[in-house]
């Protein structure tokens, strides 16, 4: 296949084999918000052909400070459209699909996930999350997921683990807990960081109350449909949250690169482990 411009610099890094089998990789992001948002453009700048974003959510001011798509211009149209936009812009050859729609048990069938090779949780919702790592393991399809990113100013602290390995983060802890809950003993790899702040450092605020700062959209508590759902809301920083969004990107990225040249990621990497050491799963189709 000849080499798309676009992916000149990594082709030289990869090689064609790998590139051509990432133009026909299909990965599904869950959660396009300060961590999937980031993975979602590092797949399609990388040369993923087929990838789905999925998101209920519009942009609000409070998310310029940390998602990709969000910009003053962008503010009240719905994520997963301006975010297609961009990736479409980046390369327009790509198959970009958008949901604007929650994951949950019910919406399950609507993605498509068991033809996909990859799925990316990047939500914030525990409910949702688990109902998602259910579904997707239970389907069989290699799975990547983030823990929390809120509270945290240091990207440095991240690790990757598997979910049952990670220690010092609350929504891993959470997620563990509900997993045992459910009789669910599935492996899956998982970014987080361990990084504790002091209990005086940073400010969560009650959505909807008079600090929060999301514009109303409906009703008169100031909760738009999003934030009826959260109880508090935490401070969170762009450097952690992209860091976690490419690391989860790479870990995608990274297993289809073993499969072509295993000696690219012979040695461990700065994110606490060695990606070559994941398990192989053979692509869908």
């Amino acid at each position: 296949m000849a080499v798309n411009p676009i992916f000149q610099r990594l082709t030289l890094l990869t090689g064609t084999e790998a590139m051509d089998a990432l133009a026909h990789t299909r990965v599904i992001v869950f959660g396009i918000g300060g961590v999937g948002s980031w993975c979602a453009e590092a797949l399609v700048r990388s040369g993923v052909g087929h990838i789905a974003i999925v998101d209920s959510d519009t942009v609000c001011v409070t998310n310029i400070n940390r998602q990709v798509q969000a910009t003053t211009a962008a503010v009240g149209q719905f994520k997963v459209d301006v975010l297609k936009k961009r990736l479409l812009e980046i390369n327009p050859g790509c198959d970009v699909a958008a949901f604007g729609k929650v994951f949950s048990r019910e919406s399950a069938g609507d993605f498509g996930i068991e033809q996909a090779d990859y799925v990316i949780d990047a939500i914030d919702s525990l409910t949702h999350k688990l109902d998602l790592i259910e579904y997707t393991l239970k389907a069989g399809v290699p799975f990547f997921s983030s823990m929390g990113m809120a509270q945290k100013l240091d990207p440095t602290r991240l690790k990757t683990a598997d979910i049952w390995e990670t220690q010092g983060c609350p929504l891993a802890r959470l997620v563990r807990a509900g997993l045992r809950k459910r009789a669910f003993q599935g492996h899956f790899t998982v970014v987080y960081s361990a990084e504790r702040l002091p209990l005086n450092a940073g400010v969560s605020v009650a959505c909807g109350s008079a600090q929060c700062l999301c514009p109303s959209r409906n009703g008169a508590d100031g909760a738009t449909e999003w934030c009826s759902s959260k109880k508090v809301i935490n401070g969170s920083a762009v450097t952690v949250t992209a860091t976690a969004g490419m690391i989860l990107g790479s870990l995608v990225l990274q297993d289809v690169y073993a499969r072509y040249n295993p000696a690219l990621l012979a040695t461990p990497t700065s994110v606490g482990e060695s990606p070559a050491q994941l398990p192989a799963v053979p692509l869908h189709g």
